[in-house]
């Protein structure tokens, strides 16, 4: 299937997702960690134009449908579809979930993003999910009638890159939003009917403020009443902001151990009901759980794997995965 707009960053639980672009870039495009859209200037899609290619991926779906009868590969059909791009398309012909993209598409109008989702709903009915990136900064430009508007029209699901609840780490990575603001978003978007994806980037303090970032993220978490808790693990590319710091000296990354005990000291202060998801291959240990229950054993596995002998230990680090 040929697309007109590549949506080149999706969250790992969208691996399955029908993926549609409807801004380009990222409005804010100042996190002091992140490249992914430095080289793309934001823009919205005109929404007739996103109209039309929703409905053009339906077209398309159906000739597979169809390509796929007449030639004795129905009960191959998903295989037809990857082949051709279609790697959302489920065994029985149906699209689930839809990702909305890119950085931060929820800083459309709302009057611009319903007719988006609606467009989605009317084309692809079988839909249970369809998702979106949302700043806090951006979440708190909505009114609760925007949100519900929005969940009205089926929007279901909320990515919002907490990454740090330390108000020292979210002003030194540009955020653009202090602890108090993460935790209004997130109450905003759950009292919309959304559920809610909170992204913790573990390491973001740096040595020099592993625990503040652990115990401010904690704060929030305990507060946002959020479905999930994502965890990656901090990579830094040379052209970012703090990639400059760590040149400079001014930032000194955690290492493997350090980041281990971070998270150790972030999951034992969680009370709040969440699954707690290790879903990007950047973690060292698939940490995988539902709070607070698993909470002690999530802790103890951490603990377990540091009392390792070194050569013991790195071999119990892996690249993970775990899509919800």
């Amino acid at each position: 299937m040929l697309v007109s707009e590549f949506v080149k960053y999706r969250p790992p639980s969208e691996s399955r997702s029908l993926l549609l672009r409807a801004s380009r870039g990222c409005y804010w495009n100042r996190c002091g960690f992140c490249d992914m859209y430095r080289d793309t200037k934001f823009s919205f899609r005109p929404v007739a134009e996103i109209v039309g290619e929703i409905e053009r991926i339906r077209r398309e779906v159906e000739e597979t449908k169809v390509w796929a009868q007449e030639h004795g590969l129905a009960g191959h059909l998903m295989d037809v579809a990857y082949t051709n791009g279609m790697d959302f398309l489920e065994a029985d012909g149906t699209v689930r979930t839809a990702f909305i993209g890119d950085g931060d598409s929820l800083v459309m109008k709302t009057a611009d993003l319903v007719p988006v989702v609606e467009a989605l709903y009317r084309s692809f009915p079988t839909l249970e999910r369809v998702t979106i990136y949302g700043m806090a900064h951006t979440i708190m430009h909505k009114t609760p009638a925007d949100l519900r508007r929005l969940r009205e029209a089926g929007l279901n699901r909320v990515h919002i890159g907490l990454e740090s609840g330390a108000d020292e780490v979210l002003a030194l990575t540009e955020k653009g939003a202090t602890q108090a603001q993460m935790i209004e978003a997130a109450r905003r978007v759950k009292e919309a009917g959304m559920e809610l994806s909170m992204y913790v980037i573990l390491g973001l303090g740096g040595r020099e403020r592993s625990a503040q970032h652990a115990d401010g993220t904690a704060f929030v978490l305990n507060r946002a009443g959020q479905d999930f808790i994502r965890v990656r693990t901090l990579s830094i590319p040379s052209r970012t902001p703090l990639g400059e710091l760590e040149q400079r000296g001014e930032f000194h990354r955690c290492s493997t151990e350090e980041i281990l005990q971070e998270e150790r000291r972030l999951i034992a202060q969680l009370e709040c009901r969440s699954e707690f998801v290790s879903d990007h291959n950047s973690n060292h240990l698939a940490l995988n759980g539902r709070l607070p229950q698993d909470r002690a054993a999530l802790v103890g596995r951490i603990e377990e794997v540091l009392a390792l002998p070194e050569s013991a230990r790195r071999r119990q680090y892996a690249q993970v995965g775990g899509y919800v």
